[in-house]
């Protein structure tokens, strides 16, 4: 019998890697936060603030699910969680309108666990509440290894059973949740394009660039239209006016690169700008149509990443450094 030597699993404290919560752990999560989403289902995480201040507390991150748009509250702990950080998690929630709640810490009791299900289970549908353990192990001398383990998640399939906020999908609604999650699944399982798993009752989607402010997407438009796009959206309408500008003078180039028209579009009257391309289709319509409509996205979708990804991360930087934001 052949013999063999196991290393030994060592678990560490979240405080041995990062000392201070809000100095440490803060900015790491911030800078890493794709992991956590990637934990919680494929939700596309982007940040848009640390430690925002409400009237009496300090909220650790603010974010936006890109997917949906919604907005995230996340609150960090580096010890197991407490009944102060949970009436704190609540007033974020309330303050900032979110529909997004995540709670990390080292430690989630089960009282707090079992919190975090009363509230999914007793509040309006399209909120969720996550409880998540952040867990470090090394073997031996081995580096640290970080998961995020769920401790309370929300379950669709009790909210939807349940009277609090009760709304009701129509019919549309539910054509939008297929055709979306056909979608999601191929450009995930096929072609890495994304780590989004949920598609939603809802006529668009957006998919996260890896650069801030800036998505791609796919939507049902007025007039019996589908319109594939990158959408700049920074936090600064002259950045994002310039932006499209600079690739509105190149504009020639680009069409030639990705191998028909382009719509460049100022949206005068929105603080974003959009590059897009339109045809005609319908989410009311038969099965092989959508289908179609479906592969046409996906193939847009991956032209927009492949002719924009790299220049959209280069103009956006460029303007916002040259402007001062």
């Amino acid at each position: 019998m052949k013999h063999v030597e196991f290393g030994e699993i060592i678990n560490l404290p979240m405080n041995a890697i990062w000392p201070h919560e809000e100095r440490d752990f803060t900015p790491w999560l911030a800078q890493n936060i794709s992991k956590l989403g990637d934990a919680l289902g494929g939700l596309q995480l982007e940040v848009e603030q640390l430690e925002v201040y409400t009237t009496n507390f300090q909220l650790d991150i603010k974010a936006k699910e890109i997917g949906t748009n919604k907005i995230v509250v996340i609150e960090n702990q580096i010890y197991k969680t407490d009944h102060k950080h949970l009436g704190q998690l609540i007033t974020y929630a309330s303050f900032f309108k979110a529909e997004i709640i995540i709670w990390i810490s080292q430690e989630v009791t089960e009282d707090h666990r079992s919190a975090i299900d009363w509230l999914n289970n007793n509040t309006h549908e399209n909120i969720q509440f996550y409880a998540v353990e952040a867990s470090i192990i090394k073997i031996d001398n081995s580096r640290p290894a970080l998961t995020f383990k769920l401790k309370a998640f929300p379950n669709e399939w009790e909210k939807s059973l349940g009277t609090v906020g009760t709304i009701t999908t129509s019919e549309t609604e539910k054509l939008y949740k297929v055709f979306f999650q056909g979608l999601i699944d191929v450009l995930r399982e096929k072609h890495h394009f994304t780590n989004a798993r949920l598609g939603q009752p809802q006529s668009w989607y957006s998919f996260t660039s890896g650069i801030k402010g800036c998505t791609y997407g796919c939507s049902f438009a007025r007039g019996s239209k589908v319109r594939t796009e990158v959408y700049i959206d920074t936090q600064s309408q002259e950045v994002n006016k310039e932006i499209l500008k600079a690739f509105e003078f190149d504009k020639k180039e680009l069409e030639n690169q990705f191998g028909e028209e382009l719509q460049f579009e100022e949206l005068p009257t929105k603080r974003a700008s959009k590059i897009a391309l339109y045809r005609d289709g319908d989410i009311n319509t038969d099965s092989q149509n959508l289908d179609e409509i479906k592969s046409w996205c996906i193939e847009k979708l991956l032209k927009l990443k492949q002719v924009f990804g790299d220049k959209l991360r280069t103009e956006t930087e460029k303007h916002i450094d040259l402007l001062g934001f």
